[in-house]
């Protein structure tokens, strides 16, 4: 019988963060987790913690592998995970093969992909919540592209830990805690090639970016990067939920969508103002507007000189009587607002 690896740091961090995680979610008969399993060592160490956290806290633990097809022998790499989670204890586990189109660019369609298999397995087994490895480094990696994008602070919040269905318990540890996790458990991660390709966006700032900020502003920029997505993720969460509470009180619900009166939304910060028009948009319609969108609506409140209806995808927004009123598109009923 082989003998038990010993408990070291980095694996006691992981199983820790993994505990942490799986807590507030409460136990009960029957409840799984499932691990997203590529079989690199952020993944590999997740699952082998969850494998030994998660019965412990209450739940079963299986494992989901998405082959993505991209690259000569992705088959076997994902019967290798297989084996690997087999071998951990996980149960059920399950390779998922998918065709990945080209929307967006190849990160992005693999990664969209990617999220439609696993929620797919969600449905199939009725999972609390998929499991990823994202650690402190993808965090940082996400800022940055952020960054880049000129993204507002949602998108400069990062990924959050909780987000259901899916769950990332390893986002306060450093990718190099996971490499040395799997290799304190004797545990073979597979590299990902693509993972050194500096096509893409992200490899060229894990490779690229972030070495020269750590070389000319000193060590700790991910560590910065990652705290200020945990600060921006509170502010931003205190101010939906002041928004969830005005959209509560102000909105004016009808057969043909919402209203909002102008006056509570003029009277009010933009940064509140403008989270009111995307939540009332959202919850009414289930469609998120884009930042431009957002703008265009709020528009309609604070730059008000007659314009007319502005259009976002399968609504139509007007100003008239007092009020902004959102309804989903019918040009036969759209209403010429006031002057």
């Amino acid at each position: 019988m082989p003998s038990r690896p010993r408990l070291t740091p980095a694996i006691a961090d992981v199983r820790r963060a993994v505990r942490i995680a799986l807590a507030p979610l409460g136990a009960g008969e029957d409840r799984l987790v499932l691990v997203a399993l590529s079989g690199g060592a952020d993944s590999l160490a997740l699952a082998a913690a969850t494998a030994f956290e998660a019965p412990r806290a209450g739940f079963r633990a299986g494992a989901v592998i998405v082959d993505h097809g991209l690259q000569e022998g992705s088959a076997e790499m994902a019967e290798r995970a297989r084996s690997a989670a087999a071998a951990l204890g996980l149960d059920p586990v399950e390779v998922v093969r998918v065709t990945v189109g080209a929307d967006g660019g190849p990160e992005a369609a693999a990664r969209a992909a990617r999220y439609a298999a696993l929620r797919d397995a969600v449905g199939r087994t009725g999972a609390v919540r998929v499991l990823l490895g994202h650690t402190r480094d993808d965090q940082a990696e996400t800022v940055l592209l952020g960054l880049a994008r000129g993204s507002g602070p949602d998108s400069l919040a990062g990924m959050r830990p909780d987000s259901p269905p899916w769950l990332r318990p390893l986002l306060e540890l450093p990718r190099a805690a996971t490499v040395a996790s799997c290799a304190d458990l004797g545990l073979d991660p597979w590299q990902d090639p693509h993972n050194e390709d500096e096509r893409y966006a992200r490899v060229r700032v894990r490779r690229r970016v972030l070495p020269v900020l750590e070389r000319e502003l000193g060590p700790g920029v991910a560590d910065a990067l990652a705290r200020t997505a945990n600060q921006l993720r509170e502010d931003a969460a205190a101010l939906d939920a002041l928004a969830e509470e005005w959209v509560e009180e102000i909105a004016e619900h009808s057969e043909a969508g919402i209203a909002l009166p102008v006056a509570a939304l003029a009277s009010n910060p933009a940064a509140l103002r403008q989270r009111v028009i995307r939540l009332a948009v959202e919850g009414e319609f289930a469609v998120t507007p884009s930042r431009a969108q957002t703008l265009a609506v709020a528009r309609l409140v604070t730059d008000w000189h007659g314009q007319g209806i502005v259009d976002l995808p399968g609504i139509t927004v007007e100003r008239r009587e007092g009020r902004i009123h959102f309804a989903a598109a019918d040009p036969e009923t759209r209403r010429k607002p006031d002057r």
